[in-house]
């Protein structure tokens, strides 16, 4: 909580020249100080204490050109030690639970994202060659690399967060980073059932679907919640069977114990040894999964993702950015199209019946929140064209005075056409599942 206050107030303006200039002038001298090579083996908070009393005997130093109160002599210690042993400014950004995004424009312009709702903070970076050794250090840390010849990057932090750096000469104005933070505590099924992105009945059907091993796909937009989703529906997975994940970078957090994870890889800096989602999903092929997880289709890997549900390994689940569950087929048809393997459409819509079954649609409403406005089955073909029916939706109602949407959730009474082959596989469904309505909230 008082991080989360000191980001909306700052007592001072640590975008003051006197300041920033002082805590380079600290930084610099501490590091011709110590030994780095020697420090890399150390904990933070086995150094910490020594390296707090040499800063604070390098302030007194200082006291007379730049004289600091209290506060501000605690504030510069910590911002020393952090871009001593952390990510600099970002270390009080990323110890807030409360922010899902950091989204850095310039050195000097530091939006965040909490609940839903983007603020811009008091936090500043030196200069941008300050900004670009954080963004080095993230960077390198994964075993990637960023410079002029490749100015952008996906990476990670240790706890998880995924981070897309760009640099001059793509970005015009000083690099720019985005970071997606996911939560330590992950969400369980009950918590999106209580915070109202979808309804009991909803979840019950989504679990006994991927218990019988059907094939979903959760589709939304940026910042959706489709990853949050995605987790959700794994865990609904039995621990008798063997997953593969495949992600671009590495998002997923499953409980089960027989988990095997594969991530994509960059080209080095001669332009090879690049490994793409398809050539992971062709390998996961021959690890004997009984699942497989597709962390986001967004190219050709999508006909062989197709093509291995089609072919015995079912209950894979994977998301797609789209506007609607329809918009997501569309998007899929192309995507097979890019493969260049010539298919008519007819042949490519055909594997997409027979492959998908449901598809979960999840939307950041306009108030921040996110919500599963759609579950619609895919039921086949009618001519050249893939048919589907909704079996629940989220229904709009209007805008209340405190801003926040207000709506609710109904299933169409449509008995979706896998329901046999979900009591089939032993998984009961409630009798007055598919006539459940909500009140307006």
């Amino acid at each position: 909580m008082e991080s989360a206050l000191a980001l909306r107030q700052p007592s001072f303006d640590t975008r003051r020249t006197d300041y920033q200039e002082l805590k380079s002038r600290v930084h610099q001298a501490l590091l011709d100080r110590l030994d780095l090579d020697r420090l890399a083996y150390v904990k933070r908070e086995d150094a910490e204490p020594e390296i707090r009393s040499l800063i604070a005997l390098m302030l007194d130093r200082e006291a007379e050109t730049t004289p600091l109160s209290l506060f501000e002599r605690e504030n510069l210690i910590t911002d020393v030690l952090n871009e001593l042993f952390g990510l600099g400014p970002l270390e009080a950004l990323l110890k807030d639970p409360a922010i899902s995004d950091i989204l850095i424009n310039r050195h000097d312009q530091v939006y965040i994202e909490r609940n839903g709702v983007l603020e811009l903070t008091h936090v500043v970076f030196k200069d941008d060659r300050h900004l670009l050794r954080i963004i080095e250090r993230i960077v390198s840390a994964v075993g990637r690399r960023i410079d002029e010849s490749s100015p952008m990057v996906d990476a990670r932090l240790a706890d998880g967060s995924r981070v897309n750096a760009v640099i001059p000469p793509v970005a015009l104005d000083g690099p720019v980073v985005s970071i997606r933070r996911f939560r330590t505590e992950r969400l369980g099924a009950q918590d999106l059932v209580e915070r109202g992105a979808l309804t009991q009945p909803m979840l019950d059907f989504l679990h006994a679907a991927v218990a019988s091993r059907l094939n979903v796909i959760v589709s939304g937009g940026t910042g959706a919640g489709k990853t949050t989703m995605l987790n959700v529906l794994s865990s609904f997975i039995s621990d008798r069977e063997r997953i593969v994940t495949i992600e671009d970078a590495a998002e997923l957090t499953l409980r089960q114990r027989h988990v095997v994870r594969l991530e994509t890889r960059p080209p080095n800096i001669e332009g090879r040894g690049a490994i793409k989602q398809r050539d992971l999903v062709i390998n996961a092929l021959r690890m004997r999964p009984d699942r497989i997880v597709l962390g986001e289709i967004r190219g050709e890997e999508a006909i062989d993702m197709l093509q291995a549900m089609n072919t015995g390994h079912d209950g894979g689940l994977t998301t797609i950015h789209a506007n609607t569950a329809r918009d997501a087929l569309h998007r899929l048809d192309t995507m097979v199209a890019m493969a260049n393997l010539n298919l008519p459409d007819r042949a490519i819509r055909q594997q997409i019946a027979s492959a998908i079954h449901l598809l979960a649609h999840v939307s950041r409403l306009s108030d921040g929140r996110r919500v599963v406005t759609g579950i619609t089955e895919i039921t086949g073909m009618e001519g050249d064209m893939l048919t589907t029916q909704d079996i629940f939706v989220y229904e709009k109602v209007g805008i209340g005075q405190d801003a926040r949407v207000r709506g609710r959730f109904r299933a169409t009474g449509i008995r979706p056409k896998c329901g046999d082959r979900i009591l089939a596989s032993g998984q009961a469904l409630a009798s007055d599942m598919f006539d459940h309505v909500t009140p307006v909230h």
